[in-house]
């Protein structure tokens, strides 16, 4: 086939006609080859001993060491310590935060009274938009062992204050509780507009049938909407070693290592605290690939199962 400027000639009438829409996305196109895939080939370091003396030129003159790094990690006192703390708290993330937010929309698409149902999605999605920095701090004072509103009722109750902060048997609750009020709102909007596709006819059937709203819900409405949850999942899981970098590095602290220290927080000690580029960049991709394994893995069973995948 004929072409010009790499594109078949039959794309080019499409292109002028929709030129506009092509405009529209090209500022979004530009920030990803910027941010994303033109930084990629700085992956190159991970094979390399870059000195943080040499720069960008480290980066084509460095020695060639291999997967010297990758065996490195592999061999480290903290590599199963920081595997389990960010497998852990994402697991408890996805457990506890997956299916509160369908709960949460399965609630909302029952109520009736409009007005209260805008209010109750309003201050439900609200937290999403609050920043990382102000949770941490929201965290802090809430939580604080010198006038915090919790530890103030424990005492209010004859109880003893608790360093939640700074204690290895409460840290991961922390996290997983604020990521939850976080993240609930937000995430039941796709299903409440999965909700929105579903046939009013079947729940005109099912209550001539004399299903409640609670059978409807399970029979209809979570059937309606599993093909949604199911590529939701497996987003989820692709982002199992997210484990929330910022949060976690705004809050946890030198006690709580033991329990909190994660795969981000390790690759940035080792990156920007101790200028071991190459093996921060070892650490970053080896997480990256594990990632990509999951979302591949998860993707084939849901196909396997019948249920739709990302592709």
């Amino acid at each position: 086939m004929s072409r010009k400027g790499g594109l078949p000639l039959k794309l080019w009438p499409a292109v002028r006609l929709h030129r506009f829409y092509y405009y529209l996305i090209l500022p979004g196109m530009l920030y990803f080859v910027v941010f994303d895939y033109i930084p990629m080939f700085g992956i190159v370091i991970a094979f390399k001993d870059l000195s943080p003396f040499e720069g960008v030129r480290g980066i084509f003159t460095g020695d060639w060491v291999g997967f010297k790094h990758f065996v490195r990690f592999w061999n480290s006192y903290y590599f199963w310590n920081v595997m389990r703390n960010t497998l852990l708290i994402s697991g408890y993330k996805l457990l506890f935060g997956f299916p509160a937010s369908i709960a949460l929309a399965l609630l909302l698409n029952e109520l009736r009274h409009v007005m209260f149902k805008r209010v109750v999605q309003t201050i439900s999605y609200l937290p999403h938009f609050i920043s990382t920095v102000v949770v941490a701090g929201l965290a802090m004072m809430i939580l604080s062992t010198d006038g915090g509103l919790i530890n103030a009722v424990i005492v209010h109750f004859g109880g003893e204050p608790i360093h939640f902060l700074g204690s290895p048997d409460h840290f991961r609750s922390v996290l997983v509780i604020s990521h939850v009020w976080q993240s609930i709102g937000w995430g039941s909007i796709l299903y409440l507009a999965a909700m929105t596709g579903i046939d009013p006819g079947l729940y005109e059937a099912a209550r001539m049938d004399g299903a409640g709203r609670l059978r409807q819900a399970w029979h209809i409405t979570l059937p309606g909407i599993t093909p949604v949850i199911a590529i939701m999942l497996i987003l989820s899981i692709g982002g199992l070693l997210n484990a929330g970098f910022e949060k976690v590095l705004l809050l946890y602290s030198p006690a709580v290592y033991e329990v909190a220290d994660i795969i981000d927080t390790y690759v940035y000690r080792e990156g920007l605290t101790q200028l071991n580029y190459s093996f921060a960049t070892a650490v970053g991709l080896f997480k990256n690939v594990i990632a990509m394994i999951l979302i591949l893995g998860a993707n084939y069973i849901a196909k396997r199962m019948n249920q739709t995948g990302i592709w």
